[in-house]
């Protein structure tokens, strides 16, 4: 009887051994998780920027004799010089344009043109825009002062945004250096990486996945930043067209809000409502700049699909869903995160598939 006991308490105990190590291993994962989650937007920004990043690093590599430390110092300096400089330049003028409108306001001496009587013959808010916009080259100070708490939250929301660029630009900063270490060494983090999809999936279809995730990325990337230059351009061009002065620092600032995925409507439509206001156009050349500015300011809803699944082995509504779902719950870098997760799930369920179908007539 007592060797029966002690036999028996043999897998009970290996039970118990086994239960410890994997509660001890998720308390660990646990931990690690809970201590790089401040970093982890950080990373998940540096890996983007360094697969999309690292065909162009290696190029460059290659004209300087693969010093691939100094290349990785040229590209930080590039980002700085074409990215974050023109954005500092365009949010220190922009709260210089701010600061001088509120001064001449208090100081009433902001010279507002008066309204023209066709304004009032505008559907559903000509009437009000007319008495507000005449009262307000009447008597600007007492139309700020009724409209101040209005006015006060619109200033709230303006420097709310004002701070979130600010720390989406210092966040896209790190990330940009954080990447360029990376892609400095690029063969054994290219390795590393190979090696997980190896270790999870085998040596065959792992590579397939790793090819996946990075041309998946890559194709987004493209879909992002290609798009939203052809767009900035598109919209330049219908701003010289129109004669828009300020024509060139309106088309970086669609370039801008492109990346960033906010519509360029912001910049058109404002752009059609001094086109009809200014009096300096006729109807027909009105309606023609309207239409050329609205075209352009949604042509982005045409070419993102166009441009999404490109080099990618991947049907394009998958990496187009995959990117708008990502976008709608997690912004850009969600955006990212959905295409090449959506890529990845459809690419390991259609193998799935394949193999239950070979495997049926065998069984």
């Amino acid at each position: 009887m007592q060797q029966d006991v002690a036999v028996g308490s043999v897998p009970q105990s290996g039970l118990w051994d086994t239960l410890i190590r994997v509660g001890l291993i998720g308390a660990l994962v646990a931990l690690c998780i809970y201590v790089f989650s401040p970093f982890l937007n950080l990373m998940v920004w540096s890996i983007i920027l360094a697969v999309t990043l690292y065909p162009l690093h290696q190029m460059l590599a290659r004209r300087i004799g693969r010093r691939q430390g100094l290349t990785s110092t040229i590209m930080v300096l590039l980002g700085v010089a074409l990215i974050v400089v023109p954005t500092w330049l365009l949010m220190n003028s922009f709260a210089d344009s701010v600061r001088g409108f509120v001064e001449a306001v208090q100081q009433n001496t902001l010279q507002i043109p008066p309204p023209r009587e066709s304004v009032k013959n505008w559907p559903v808010v000509g009437q009000n825009l007319y008495d507000k916009w005449s009262q307000a080259r009447a008597d600007l100070p007492g139309l700020v002062h009724t409209m101040q708490p209005k006015i006060g939250d619109l200033a709230r929301a303006a420097l709310g945004i004002v701070a979130s660029i600010g720390r989406s630009m210092l966040l896209f900063l790190a990330a940009f250096v954080v990447a360029s270490i990376v892609m400095a060494y690029g063969a054994s983090a290219a390795s590393s990486g190979r090696s997980m999809f190896h270790r999870l999936a085998g040596p065959t279809r792992g590579e397939a996945l790793t090819r996946l995730s990075v041309a998946t990325i890559r194709a987004v990337a493209l879909g992002v930043i290609g798009v939203a230059a052809i767009q900035a351009l598109l919209i330049g061009l219908a701003l010289l067209f129109a004669g828009i002065p300020i024509a060139g620092i309106l088309a970086i600032v669609a370039l801008l809000l492109g990346i960033a995925q906010v519509p360029a409507l912001i910049i058109t439509l404002p752009v059609i409502v001094y086109i009809w206001t200014s009096g300096d156009y006729g109807t027909g050349a009105a309606v023609m700049h309207t239409i050329i500015l609205l075209v352009t300011g949604i042509s982005d809803n045409v070419l993102k699909p166009l441009m999404l699944g490109r080099g990618v082995d991947v049907p394009m509504p998958v990496i187009l869903f995959g990117a708008l779902g990502g976008m709608a719950t997690g912004g850009i870098q969600g955006m990212f995160v959905g295409a090449t997760a959506l890529a990845l799930g459809y690419e390991i369920f259609k193998n799935w598939l394949a193999t239950s179908t070979d495997s049926a007539p065998a069984q």
